[in-house]
């Protein structure tokens, strides 16, 4: 079993607590509590947020790409 120490290949964003976005995750619901849910205050939130989870995939994208018995 490996030590907690050591850290893996790549990150894991199963949970998306583990996900590099989780700070811009938790901003926007963040601005969602503190607007009353009103979502147009929120959108460059959401924006930087959808940013995020985009490069995060591409990410996820280019290191399988590289794992793929087909290639």
């Amino acid at each position: 079993m490996a030590s907690k120490d050591s850290t893996p290949p790549y990150q894991s964003a199963a949970r998306i607590s583990d996900s590099q976005c989780f700070p811009q995750y938790t901003a926007s619901l963040k601005c969602l509590e503190e607007f009353n849910t009103e979502k147009s205050k929120c959108q460059e939130h959401f924006d930087v947020y959808k940013e995020c989870k985009k490069k995060e995939r591409e990410a996820r994208l280019e290191r399988n790409k590289s794992r793929s018995l087909f290639s």
